[in-house]
């Protein structure tokens, strides 16, 4: 059995295949994990690589429970708002990461592939023939492991329906296709929000002492840098006091330069009323913006303010 394997990655595109031989699933907004199922053990691993299974004991219960010898398990960890749509602000403070009335219980793990079956490794397989081994083993639950329902639709008018209820968007999966890891055309995302890459050029101050409240975010239009809004960071104290040294210690090595750079950054993010503190100019994050579904983002797209925006930092667990 595989100790760990590099997940299949949806490719972003702006509109959905078409086609019988294709299915789609709603586009969770969560953590990617592999469940790895042995005897004596399981294992909840991210999609970079981390043993997570103490930060997700219902799933790990949850898996004892299955009746396999050895499995692994593909899917999205998730918390379901009170519409019962994917959160990723939830599942933040669910995991404890901010102070939250979620509780790790809250947590669901939605699997959408087998990619592994007592002594058997499926990835060669179609993708319709995995899901018919997955689906005696967790369809019907309703616990902490619950299977990712396939749909067979029209493409555009699924999407057109996920996004009027307020979801990410939706996956399209070719039903003919073995699993591949990395990122590949047989599985594609359509999103109903825009993305692109935004510079981090400031934050501010939390009201708890040494943490931060909230990252400024700045585009670039030209030769200048625009402010664009402000977001949550999901850093704990501890991670933001080590942010914070390390540009310290980078603010030493630049010197003057760093100081030009400093007065840049601080005009990109004036006239907010608010205390703002240079961050690092060439840190930068990939930001889905909640402006309808327009296709995927572009760079060098007209700059307006952010309503919402969740950042993937580089490192981190990140969804699918």
């Amino acid at each position: 059995m595989p100790a760990r394997i590099e997940p299949c990655l949806a490719l972003l595109v702006d509109e959905p295949p078409k086609g019988s031989d294709w299915v789609f699933e709603v586009k969770l907004d969560g953590y990617r994990l592999a469940v790895h199922v042995e005897p004596g053990r399981v294992r909840v691993i991210t999609r970079g690589g981390y043993d997570w299974t103490e930060r997700f004991p219902t799933i790990a219960d949850g898996a004892r429970l299955l009746a396999v010898e050895t499995a692994i398990l593909d899917g999205e960890a998730v918390v379901l708002d009170e519409k019962g749509r994917s959160d990723f602000g939830m599942l933040q403070r669910a995991l404890g990461r901010l102070p939250s009335p979620y509780e790790a219980s809250a947590v669901i793990f939605y699997v959408f592939d087998l990619l592994y079956l007592d002594g058997r490794d499926l990835r060669g397989l179609p993708l319709r023939h995995r899901r018919r081994l997955l689906k005696p083993l967790v369809a019907g639950c309703e616990g902490a492991i619950r299977l990712s329902e396939e749909v067979e639709a029209n493409g555009e008018e699924f999407l057109r329906i996920a996004c009027a209820h307020g979801l990410e968007g939706i996956i399209a999966k070719h039903r003919e296709k073995p699993y591949r890891s990395g990122r590949g055309d047989s599985w594609q995302k359509i999103t109903c929000t825009r993305r692109d890459s935004f510079l981090i050029v400031g934050y501010e101050p939390s009201v708890v002492p040494g943490a931060i409240g909230s990252a400024l975010l700045a585009a670039r239009k030209g030769n200048e840098l625009v402010y664009v809004g402000d977001c949550g960071t999901g850093w704990s104290r501890q991670e933001a006091v080590k942010r914070r040294a390390a540009r310290r210690d980078r603010d030493k090595v630049a010197g003057g330069e760093r100081q030009a750079e400093k007065r840049d950054l601080h005009r990109a993010g004036s006239g907010r009323g608010r205390r703002v503190s240079h961050l690092d100019r060439r840190r930068e994050a990939a930001a889905s913006v909640a402006q309808g579904h327009q296709g995927a983002g572009r760079r060098g797209a007209d700059i307006r303010p952010l309503s919402r925006v969740n950042l993937t930092f580089p490192g981190e667990p990140q969804c699918c």
